[in-house]
């Protein structure tokens, strides 16, 4: 997405920082004032008529004693991450809003607001760090000091114009609880919220499934068959359900079950062994790389590279030979097999523990 352009002179000491009233993106603000910066938070509205988030938001803004904008985004936000959301899972995928989110929303509007009230910088409390390549001149997401904290995974798709201008004080920060300590040490109001819930939209009394029903994305019923189509049972609609679910699926085969694949076409669920999750190889589409700013791999890696490749947030790196294959797909073949990689969730490749960039991952 096209940002916002401006002619306006941008003050390298000015910082709007994404506030979201925990204590992440607070703590990061003192980082950021305590470096010097000139620091203005950014509160995102993304629920229409939601009110406690920007009553947290303004509150420890108040307690920084730091200018607030309160930005209501909730129709585009509606329209990108939300309807992704709804149409992955009715089409048998598994989503990640916050990979769609992060460039399309929170960083463009981060940027466009930056250049509005003349800001160089902009900041997160994401668990991240940038790397700068001092001969290309390119900028890169850098896995946090925190491993596990570390946030990177859901930043591989924001481009140079972005990077170039963005700032994560929390990156060098090794434990969660020393972060904590410090804003109870700075009397802060939010020292021990919990943190925020990976869904940021879905209210905490609700679960994805009832959401979706809600909002009329629901799947037909359909069967749950074995690898060679037998018929095992019937599944309340595909969007009910994950690769690699094992727990609620409604029916006993008198020994473990999991999901290994939803086919939206057929509408039907293969359940199969833990072993039947093991892949050495995937496809991924709508490839992104930071380097090239685009789905081009960078010329210097060829059409074929080696890498760690992680195939959700949760899992660690593991090596991997990417090849540019039909379609800009990539093929990502593994050393070791990775367990339950899913359509819709992200494949992402690193050099170390630099992001190259990733890609979602494809229908097998």
């Amino acid at each position: 997405m096209q940002m916002m352009m401006t002619t306006m002179t941008l003050n390298k000491n000015k910082v709007l920082l994404g506030l979201s009233g925990g204590v992440d993106s607070t703590t990061a603000a003192l980082f950021l004032q305590k470096k010097g910066f000139d620091v203005t938070g950014f509160y995102f509205e993304v629920n229409e008529g939601r009110t406690e988030g920007a009553k947290e938001a303004k509150k420890v803004a108040e307690e920084l004693n730091i200018p607030l904008i309160i930005f209501d985004t909730s129709k585009k936000f509606k329209e990108i991450v939300i309807e992704n959301f709804l149409n992955s899972y009715k089409t048998g995928k598994t989503p990640n809003p916050c990979v769609i989110c992060n460039p399309q929303i929170k960083f463009n509007l981060l940027i466009e607001h930056a250049n509005q009230i003349g800001a160089y910088y902009i900041a997160t409390g994401h668990y991240a760090r940038i790397y700068r390549n001092s001969e290309t001149e390119k900028y890169f997401v850098q896995r946090g000091a925190n491993e596990k904290k570390d946030q990177s995974y859901m930043l591989y798709r924001l481009g140079q114009d972005v990077l170039s201008r963005l700032i994560f004080p929390l990156g060098m920060s090794k434990d969660k609880e020393v972060i904590r300590e410090i804003a109870h040490e700075n009397h802060l109001s939010n020292a021990e919220k919990a943190d925020s819930q990976e869904i940021c939209f879905i209210d905490d009394n609700c679960n994805y499934v009832d959401f979706i029903d809600a909002r009329g994305y629901s799947a037909p019923f359909g069967n749950f068959v074995d690898s060679d189509g037998n018929i095992l049972g019937r599944h309340r609609g595909i969007h009910c359900y994950t690769i690699g679910q094992r727990k609620g699926l409604g029916i006993a085969l008198g020994k473990p079950a999991f999901v290994t694949q939803i086919d939206p076409v057929t509408n039907n669920i293969t359940l199969g062994s833990n072993d039947d999750l093991m892949k050495t190889e995937i496809y991924s589409y709508d490839n992104f790389f930071a380097e090239s700013n685009s789905d081009v791999i960078p010329s210097h890696f060829g059409d074929e590279f080696d890498c760690y490749a992680k195939v959700r947030y949760a899992s660690k790196p593991a090596k991997a030979h990417v090849q540019k294959s039909s379609g800009n797909k990539m093929r990502i073949t593994f050393e070791d097999a990775q367990r339950a990689p899913s359509p819709g969730q992200s494949v992402v490749f690193y050099d170390g523990d630099i992001v190259i960039g990733g890609g979602f991952i494809d229908n097998f």
